[in-house]
């Protein structure tokens, strides 16, 4: 598909020789005058590339960049030398690229092309950002795309981790095979096994059948394991078997299964950090990590944040048929400064709340959330006391013994190591003082002493219960549901909860 690029006639001397070049590249190119309506000239030609060859301390130059920026099309400024003052405030504006004249007709076509090349990239995946980071993500999807190796993609929740996985599908010679995702976390250890692998009839209690697993289902394309620092060490041993022979058995069969699947995987935990915990085998972690991308959190590229916001307006106006206008600026920036501990996938959310919901027909600094503009020590509010529920005595009783559990182990580890100071740092403990259940809910007693400050909520003391168990067995989340008494699962849905790394 040929590229569309829009040059203004600022500057005929660089101008015309560009455009033939463009031309005689395979470009379509349209010129608009600067007596011309060059925003009506965007509408019209939607161009991928505007190139503005010219009298950049114009206002109506800065006017085109900015507006350019807003549509996602990218903007590359050619400047005089005199006019370098005004190269900060064009990157301010959104101008993609900034070149120096003389610029060649050869170097500005390989410009040009590689900015197109991306755009038409970002329209594929819908991976969207003018900043510098996710314009490394972008180059490193182009490289990994057409190649078979293992890719092992990390970064926070919410920062669209399976959709560079997808995007890499979509990219490479297996686009016409299946992708496959599969949430390693959201399986038991005991199902884990036949989902990835499948198994044979008879294979165990309820296998009326033989069943295909993702491997198979995979093969010839990708599969996606997201949440790949969940797998328990039992299966990363066959895990590590597959991806070094591309081989494997099925749960309860005897014939070897040889697939042809490229494994892409996604982690949100430091896996290094899980090796040294002996949490995660080594040979896997080097196996997985052939090839690496990091995704950034959104709190570092604040600068995409406005062209995500007016993409998000635009996509949920139309999906909810609202005449929504925009965004006012107090609004953008408080949304700029938020923390937003759930990234992408928290500002989108957001997004369609407020499209549904604001009275108007834009965001108004009204319209957010007072968590969001205030932020939160990493986590999301949580309401405890919600219509219709009472928290019960029984759960009263376990998050407040459990708290006193862990008081009284910290205690014991800090008598064992009294007596040798040089090695080990132990932590104070925050002051305890005594409550009962009646600061929490009336003809409630549980007589139990627990780590608590005043005005925290249930939710807050069974987050802080949680996390002290979890930084205790040095994130070993199995240990972890025994120490707190519960199940394994139930702690992964409570660390979700509460946005606990």
């Amino acid at each position: 598909m040929t590229a569309q690029i829009l040059l203004t006639l600022a500057d005929l001397e660089t101008a015309v020789p560009l455009n033939a070049a463009l031309e005689a590249a395979g470009f379509t190119t349209a010129v608009v005058s600067p007596l011309d309506d060059q925003r009506a000239a965007v509408r019209r030609e939607h161009p991928d590339v505007v190139v503005l060859t010219g009298a950049v301390h114009e206002p109506l130059a800065f006017q085109l960049a900015a507006y350019a920026h807003d549509a996602e099309i990218s903007t590359l400024a050619l400047i005089e030398p005199t006019d370098s003052e005004r190269t900060e405030r064009l990157d301010r504006l959104g101008a993609t690229q900034v070149m120096m004249k003389p610029v060649s007709p050869e170097d500005g076509v390989a410009t040009v092309r590689r900015l197109a090349d991306r755009r038409r990239l970002q329209q594929q995946t819908g991976i969207s950002g003018q900043s510098s980071a996710i314009q490394e993500v972008l180059v490193k999807i182009e490289l990994m795309a057409p190649v078979t190796s293992t890719v092992l993609i990390q970064g926070e929740s919410g920062t669209g981790k399976e959709l560079v996985a997808k995007a890499m599908h979509d990219l490479s010679p297996r686009r016409g095979k299946a992708f496959i995702a599969v949430t390693c976390a959201a399986l038991p250890e005991t199902l884990l096994e036949s989902e990835l692998f499948g198994h044979e009839k008879g294979a165990f209690t309820g296998a009326a059948e033989r069943r295909l697993g993702r491997f198979e289902l995979a093969d010839g394309g990708t599969i996606f394991l997201d949440e790949i620092g969940e797998i328990p060490l039992s299966t990363q041993v066959k895990l590590l078997r597959v991806l070094e022979s591309r081989t494997f058995f099925r749960v309860g069969g005897s014939q070897p299964i040889k697939v042809d699947v490229r494994v892409v995987a996604a982690t949100n935990r430091p896996l290094r950090e899980s090796v040294a915990l002996g949490e995660f085998r080594n040979d896997l972690y080097y196996r997985l990590n052939v090839l690496s991308i990091y995704l950034p959190p959104l709190r570092e590229r604040k600068e995409d944040i406005p062209l995500l916001l007016r993409r998000f307006i635009r996509e949920f106006a139309q999906l909810h048929d609202r005449p929504f206008r925009g965004i006012t600026a107090e609004a953008l920036q408080r949304l700029v400064d938020a923390p937003w501990p759930g990234n992408v996938r928290q500002l989108r959310n957001l997004v369609e709340s407020m499209v549904v919901l604001a009275p108007g027909t834009e965001i108004r600094a009204s319209d957010i959330p007072a968590d969001i503009v205030e932020g939160s020590p990493g986590v999301l509010p949580v309401l405890v006391s919600r219509p219709g529920r009472e928290t019960s005595t029984q759960e009263l009783e376990f998050i407040l013994r459990s708290l006193m559990d862990l008081r009284l182990q910290v205690e014991e580890l800090r008598r064992r190591f009294d007596d040798r100071p040089n090695r080990v740092q132990v932590l104070e403990v925050p002051e305890v003082h005594a409550i009962s259940a009646d600061d929490f809910e009336p003809e409630v007693s549980v007589p139990v002493s627990v780590v608590y400050r005043p005005g925290m909520t249930m939710a807050e003391v069974e987050k802080a219960a949680i996390s002290a168990v979890l930084q205790e067995c040095r994130g070993n989340r199995r240990q972890a549901a025994q120490k707190l008494g519960i199940g394994e699962r139930t702690l992964y849905r409570k660390i979700k909860e509460y946005n606990l790394a």
